[in-house]
C-alpha cells in the first residue's frame, strides 16, 4: 500500500493579500538591509509562501544616502554598465554612485538577492527607493518596518 502524498500548496490570487513597509536606510548596513528588503520582497517571511509566485509585499526605502557600508568599499567597490557598443564598458565607485543617484545602491544591492527571471523582475518592481526623508505613498499607510525584526 502506498503512503499518501501531500499536495504542493499553492496559494491562490484571491489568498495574497499585500502590505507596504517603509524601511529608514539611515544607519543602516547595506547589505543586511538588502536582505531583508529582499526577504519581504520575495514573501519567505508569510506562511503562504511559494517560490513559484510572487506572494510578497511592497517595501519604501527612505533615506538611501544614509546607508552605510564598511571597510574601504566607498573607494573600492564599483559599479559596471555597458552601453551596447564596443568599449562601452563604464564603471563608476560606490562613492561617485552616492553623490549622484544613492538610489541605485540600494536597487542594486536588492536586485542582486532576488531571482533572475520574470518573477524577480515582477517582485523588483515593489521596491521604491529615495533618497531622502520623503516619499509620495502615504496614501497607501505603509507601516514602520525595524530591521533585525522581520519574522522568518
Amino acid at each position: 500500500m502506498k503512503p499518501k502524498l501531500q499536495k504542493t500548496y499553492s496559494p491562490k490570487p484571491d489568498d495574497i493579500e499585500r502590505s507596504w513597509f517603509v524601511v529608514d536606510a539611515e544607519g543602516a548596513t547595506l547589505g543586511r538591509l538588502a536582505s531583508e528588503i529582499a526577504l519581504i520582497l520575495r514573501g519567505k517571511n508569510k506562511p503562504i509562501f511559494a517560490p513559484h509566485m510572487d506572494v510578497g509585499d511592497h517595501v519604501i526605502v527612505i533615506n538611501a544616502d544614509k546607508v552605510v557600508v564598511t571597510g574601504n568599499k566607498e573607494e573600492d567597490k564599483l559599479y559596471f554598465r555597458h552601453s551596447g557598443f564596443p568599449g562601452g564598458l563604464r564603471e563608476v565607485s560606490l562613492g561617485q554612485l552616492r553623490a549622484t543617484y544613492p538610489q541605485r545602491i540600494i536597487e542594486s544591492a536588492v536586485r542582486g538577492m532576488l531571482p533572475k527571471n520574470r518573477l524577480g523582475r515582477q517582485m523588483f518592481k515593489k521596491l521604491k527607493v529615495y533618497a531622502g526623508p520623503e516619499h509620495p505613498h502615504t496614501a497607501q499607510k505603509p507601516q514602520p518596518l525595524e530591521l533585525g525584526k522581520v519574522d522568518r
